[in-house]
């Protein structure tokens, strides 16, 4: 996800690049792909970075589901898009809020959307203003599909780059960690941006959301602080929570272990995890996405070099630029990570392994899906987390003319793999072969957090 100085470099250099919108159409069978994955359906919504100024674009970001139902993120809103047909998505309402990055996620008929950074002049979010200067989170009324309701907005002063949502129905009420990404432009200054805020969202009066406290961050060893970018959770009899941050992930007890105590609301942290050439001080990235298997025994992380804006996975770059890292959720220690194979030598293609979620299995197999950019979205197996193995791909040719695009996100949600594609929209797959077989149907999903434990 590109953060605050990515998105000022580039606002700057790719208006400059290209005079005219370029605006991808999806044809997503047509890109080359592994004979074990299938294309399905496509939900368009086409877009473009360099084409499109600030307040303007509108390129596709996150995805959270329930039941039926996609909720894909922009940076003008939110699409609320039917998926009982996956080989016929129906978008259903564009709801509009004029701010990036439009990270979203669900819970019953409530819905957090990120705005990730201030604005110069008023824009306007479901028809109400949004000051100037304004960035923080907005919370949603969704009861009613068609007339979404802005019922809050709570300010922050390093704005909303990710949420993560955390159900405490015990207490009537949703813990949602806002992630800043960047400290860039955030008040206070850098040393200001190096914490996770806490929302508390009351479950039957949403419109009184509001921020609880302020959890700060361990690290960075070499970088500049940054906060989490994506924080991933895990809960049932795991009760974990991984915060990926400039080059020290914070791991963190989140409550009903026998130590040392933490909760939903005051996370306790445990240990960090580092990775050479990985966000240190000269690397031109930081760590960006976390989660866990379903057993809670293996976190798998990602970085982003080059700010999601470079081609940092071409065959000549580095294998720490192109892969996914498997760590023990005990200790912290490493135990292999996973390469891009195929190398993304077009031009100009931006690539990093970017947002990924693990299929929920009863097999006990460990399968990752992944969205990466100009890379398409990737299928592996990494139950030996020491030789893992891929399932399965689909790669887009790099975009003509030049623009930022691919899978911002690529998730396995009820059999399907749903990739939400920055200029082109949602596209659907169906992946063939054992290895998923087993698979257990979610009610609802957001894809950073896991609500029980599968062991």
């Amino acid at each position: 996800m590109l953060n605050r100085k990515s998105l000022l470099v580039l606002a700057a250099v790719g208006v400059g690049v290209l005079a005219a919108p370029s605006v991808a159409v999806a044809d997503h069978a047509s890109n080359p792909h592994t004979s074990t994955m299938h294309a399905k359906g496509h939900s368009p919504h086409p877009a473009t970075f360099f084409g499109e100024p600030d307040g303007v674009r509108h390129i596709n970001s996150d995805i959270a589901f329930r039941g039926n139902l996609a909720f894909n993120g922009n940076y003008d809103g939110f699409r609320i898009i039917d998926i009982s047909d996956p080989d016929n998505p129906r978008e259903l309402l564009h709801q509009r809020c004029n701010g990036d990055q439009g990270d979203i996620s669900v819970h019953g008929d409530i819905l957090v959307r990120s705005w990730n950074s201030k604005k110069a002049v008023a824009r306007t979010c479901d028809g109400d203003t949004v000051p100037a200067g304004w960035e923080g989170v907005h919370v949603f009324d969704i009861s009613d599909l068609t007339d979404p309701d802005l019922v809050a907005s709570v300010e922050l002063p390093c704005g909303s780059h990710t949420t993560t949502l955390a159900p405490d129905l015990g207490n009537n009420r949703l813990i949602v960690y806002s992630n800043n990404s960047s400290s860039a432009g955030c008040t206070g200054g850098d040393p200001a941006g190096d914490f996770i805020d806490v929302i508390e969202v009351p479950v039957d009066h949403p419109e009184n959301s509001s921020l609880l406290r302020r959890e700060p961050l361990a690290g960075p060893l070499t970088a500049v602080a940054t906060g989490c970018h994506d924080m991933g959770v895990i809960l049932g009899d795991a009760n974990l929570a991984a915060c990926a941050s400039a080059d020290a992930t914070n791991v963190f007890d989140i409550g009903d272990n026998a130590l040392p105590g933490g909760t939903l609301e005051d996370p306790q942290f445990l240990y960090t995890i580092s990775e050479p050439g990985v966000g240190q001080a000269g690397t031109n990235g930081r760590w960006h996405s976390a989660t866990f298997t379903w057993d809670g025994e293996v976190i798998i992380l990602g970085w982003e070099p080059g700010g999601g804006a470079a081609p940092e996975c071409e065959t000549a770059d580095p294998d720490v630029d192109k892969s996914a890292f498997f760590y023990d959720a005990d200790t912290g220690a490493k135990l292999g990570q996973w390469t891009l194979p195929r190398g993304q030598d077009g031009v100009a293609e931006n690539c990093t392994i970017h947002n990924y979620n693990v299929v929920p299995l009863r097999s006990g197999r460990y399968v990752l899906v992944s969205g990466n950019y100009q890379a398409g979205t990737w299928v592996t197996e990494f139950t030996d987390p020491a030789n893992p193995v891929t399932l399965g791909w689909s790669d887009p040719p790099a975009i003509t003319p030049l623009d930022l695009g691919g899978a911002w996100s690529s998730y396995w949600y009820n059999n399907f793999i749903y990739e939400s594609s920055i200029t082109v929209g949602l596209n659907v797959y169906l992946i063939s072969g054992s290895a998923t077989a087993r698979a257990i149907r979610l009610p609802h999903l957001n894809p950073l957090t896991q609500e029980f434990t599968i062991r």
